[in-house]
């Protein structure tokens, strides 16, 4: 009779541990007082389809009013110096980047922009507008507008994250803003799909370990596809119920053995 009381109260203890999922973890390999070398935060590359907010500014306004798409007015800061305000249409807009790697700038006409960053840019504009002598004081900033990243697969929140500022992102920063792995999320199979000369490549990344530092995606670009792949496939509606009418009628079964055969043992 002892052993059948402890049969039954091992199989609710089963019973209940699947109710809790185990944790998942990050990076599981990486040893404590270890340095780990990471590959150099690669500078922000302009590639074709990005939209640029480029704005020219001037102590004198009027020579930077034909190079500013939807100006919205100016300002004069602390120092006395004059600014272009920009319209949030323009901010919107913004510069197109062709199939050539190209935009059509205003006077200057067609810029080869592809493969430089958002720096270099500024630079290119600064130093024409200065030698044509379009506006010699110019001061030019340029943004990426369209630094966006689509989530699919199994990720807390899929979608398309649109990052405020241009800056690097790590994958491991991206996943958690996104909401982090469902519990169905295989750690060893996150794919990056990024655009590239020739077309689309796939690189597979395993965030179980610290081999993802390696990665020439742990560093994330403009228009990457980040896709979690499922551990196994998702049930549909029908399985679902019929898991969990077959959980509970094996659960109330568990628990009803279990009173009936300690009720017997205490008699």
């Amino acid at each position: 009779m002892k052993k059948l009381v402890f049969l039954a109260c091992m199989c609710c203890l089963t019973m209940t541990s699947c109710l809790f999922p185990s944790k998942m973890v990050y990076i599981k390999d990486m040893r404590p007082d270890l340095l780990y070398t990471l590959q150099q935060r690669p500078d922000m590359r302009v590639q074709p389809n990005d939209r640029l907010r480029i704005v020219v500014s001037s102590r004198n306004p009027e020579l930077t009013a034909p190079f500013n798409m939807g100006v919205g007015g100016y300002e004069i800061n602390s120092t006395g110096e004059v600014r272009t305000t920009v319209s949030s249409t323009m901010q919107e807009r913004g510069f197109l980047v062709n199939r050539q790697g190209e935009i059509e700038f205003p006077i200057l006409g067609f810029l080869k922009v592809e493969g430089l960053t958002t720096q270099e840019i500024a630079n290119q504009i600064r130093i024409r507008l200065r030698d044509e002598r379009q506006v010699p004081d110019a001061m030019v900033s340029v943004e990426i507008l369209n630094f966006k990243i689509t989530f699919i697969g199994e990720i807390g929140s899929p979608g398309i994250m649109t990052i405020p500022e241009e800056r690097r992102l790590s994958l491991l920063e991206a996943i958690i803003m996104a909401g982090g792995f469902t519990l169905n999320a295989a750690m060893d199979e996150v794919a990056v799909i990024r655009e590239e000369k020739r077309g689309l490549r796939m690189y597979m990344n395993d965030i179980s370990t610290v081999e993802v530092f390696d990665s020439p995606t742990f560093y994330l670009q403009q228009n990457d596809i980040v896709y979690i792949k499922p551990k196994a496939a998702q049930p549909t509606l029908f399985e679902n119920r019929t898991f969990q009418w077959y959980g509970y009628i094996t659960g109330a079964s568990s628990l009803i053995l279990s009173l009936m055969l300690l009720l017997n043992y205490t008699k």
